[in-house]
């Protein structure tokens, strides 16, 4: 049975890399089912859905239960992070990041997914927490604008 899963994980992850998320769903979430307790397993399932369709909610708790079966696997963080920005919340990715190099270190893998990710701009209002709807509205606004004005789409 063991083997059973690990070559499906494998064939899964082959199919992933190479674009095939949706292809790769099946694969992972047969070696899922085989190892209930794998969080690797868990976690790739997670990041193939991501990629595959748009259910976020689905893929962030399959990663985000994988992270509460294996807090010290660096490739953990990795995906729950890539599952964030997926599913536009950028903010827990970098939140998810400076977890994982706070709980590990300064692993050179996270590091560089949380520098390509950068820094997170400043409260427009720092009267007001920086969840408040208005500061999230108008920080998106103020990126949109800069977004704009230095000619990307």
């Amino acid at each position: 049975m063991e083997n059973s899963a690990i070559a499906e994980f494998k064939e899964g992850i082959n199919l992933l890399r190479n674009g095939y998320s949706a292809k790769a769903i099946e694969r992972l979430r047969h070696a899922a089912e085989l190892e209930q307790q794998n969080p690797y397993y868990i976690s790739f399932l997670g990041v193939s859905v991501a990629r595959a369709k748009p259910k976020a909610a689905m893929a962030v708790n399959l990663c985000e239960e994988a992270l509460r079966l294996k807090r010290d696997e660096p490739q953990l963080y990795l995906n729950l992070a890539e599952v964030y920005v997926s599913a536009d919340r950028r903010e827990e990715a970098v939140e998810i990041l400076d977890l994982g190099l706070k709980r590990l270190g300064n692993n050179p893998r996270i590091k560089r997914e949380r520098n390509a990710l950068g820094n997170r701009g400043g409260q427009v209002l720092s009267f007001l927490p920086r969840r408040h709807f208005l500061n999230r509205t108008l920080g998106q606004l103020r990126h949109k604008t800069l977004k704009h004005l230095r000619g990307k789409p």
